[in-house]
C-alpha cells in the first residue's frame, strides 16, 4: 500500500476534526486538481502497453492512438446528446473497473457490487451533495439516479464487508485495511474529497504500480514523459472540445472533472481488459515451454 494513502487520509482526518471547510469552493477546487493530475496518469500508459503487447508499427500505433481518442470524444458527445445515459454508462463502468481490485472475489457480480461500494458509501454520506453533482453532470432526472444508488448501497457495503474480510484472511492485510478507512471517509468527507482519497492515492497506485512493472524496461525519465504528456493531451483535448460546444457540458469544475474520467474511462476499461489477457498469454507460453523442457 503507499504510504501517501496513509498520508492523505490522516491529513483528511484532521480536518474533518479540526472542522476544516472542506465543502467550500476552494476546497473543492483544490480537490478536483488532485482528483485529475493525479488519476488522469494512471490509465496514461494504454498506448505504450498496446505497442508492447501488440508490437505494432508507426502507422498502426497511430491508428491505436486516432482510435483511443476518438472512443474519447464520442464519449465527450454522449454528455451533450444523452447525459443521463452517459451518467449510468460511468457509473457502471467505475462499479465494474474498481471491482477488478477485488481479485480476492472469485464472482464477478460480487467484484462489481464490492466496487460500486465506493459510490455507494459517499451516496449515504452525502446524499444532496452525491445528487447535486450527478445532476451536474447530466439533468435533473439524475436525482433519480442517485436515489437507486441509495437504495442499493446497503447491498453494495455487506459485499464490500465480505471482500475486506477475505482479503483479510488471504493476507492482504494492508489492502483490507485501507479499504475499510477510505469506505469510511467517503461516508464522512464531501463527495469530491472522499473520491480523490480513494482514485488518486489508494486505486490509481495499484495500476501505476502494474503498468510499471509491465514497461520496467523504460527509462524513469521517459515513464515521467510519457505520462505527463498523455495526461497533458487529454486535458488539452477536452479544453478544445469546451471551445467547440460552450455550455454543454456540466458547469462547475467538479463535474466536468468527473465528465472527463468518464470519457476516458470507457477505452481504458476495453483497452486495458484486452491488455492484462495479452501480455498473460506470452508469460502462460513461457512457462509451459519451460515446464516441458524441465520435464523432458
Amino acid at each position: 500500500m503507499h504510504p501517501l494513502f496513509w498520508l492523505a487520509a490522516v491529513a483528511l482526518a484532521v480536518g474533518l476534526m479540526l472542522r476544516a471547510p472542506l465543502s467550500q469552493p476552494a476546497a473543492i477546487a483544490t480537490a478536483t486538481i488532485v482528483m485529475i493530475g493525479g488519476g488522469l496518469p494512471h490509465g496514461a500508459y494504454d498506448m505504450a502497453l498496446l505497442r508492447r503487447a501488440a508490437s505494432l508499427d508507426r502507422s498502426a500505433m497511430a491508428l491505436a492512438v486516432s482510435s483511443y481518442a476518438a472512443i474519447v470524444a464520442l464519449m465527450a458527445l454522449l454528455w451533450i446528446a444523452a447525459p443521463l445515459l452517459t451518467l449510468v454508462l460511468f457509473l457502471a463502468v467505475s462499479a465494474f473497473h474498481f471491482g477488478e481490485d477485488w481479485a480476492m472475489l472469485d464472482v464477478a457480480l460480487l467484484r462489481f457490487a464490492a466496487g460500486a461500494a465506493v459510490i455507494a458509501a459517499a451516496a449515504i454520506g452525502h446524499p444532496t451533495g452525491v445528487a447535486a453533482l450527478f445532476v451536474a453532470m447530466s439533468d435533473a432526472r439524475a436525482a433519480i439516479v442517485a436515489k437507486v444508488v441509495i437504495a442499493a448501497a446497503p447491498v453494495a457495503l455487506l459485499v464490500t464487508s465480505v471482500g475486506v474480510a477475505t482479503a483479510w484472511r488471504n493476507g492482504n492485510r494492508q489492502w483490507a485495511a485501507a479499504m475499510v478507512v477510505c469506505l469510511a471517509m467517503l461516508v464522512a468527507l464531501p463527495p469530491v474529497a472522499g473520491f480523490t482519497l480513494f482514485f488518486v492515492f489508494l486505486h490509481a497506485p495499484r495500476h501505476l504500480a502494474q503498468s510499471r512493472a509491465s514497461l520496467r524496461d523504460m527509462s524513469q525519465t521517459r515513464w515521467l514523459a510519457t505520462g505527463t504528456l498523455f495526461s497533458a493531451a487529454t486535458l488539452i483535448g477536452w479544453w478544445a472540445q469546451q471551445r467547440v460546444v460552450p455550455g454543454q457540458i456540466g458547469g462547475s469544475w467538479a463535474a466536468q472533472a468527473f465528465q472527463l474520467l468518464a470519457s476516458v474511462a470507457v477505452p481504458h476499461l476495453a483497452l486495458s481488459r484486452w491488455l492484462e489477457k495479452r501480455l498473460e498469454r506470452p508469460h502462460s507460453s513461457r512457462s509451459e515451454c519451460s515446464f516441458a523442457k524441465a520435464s523432458a
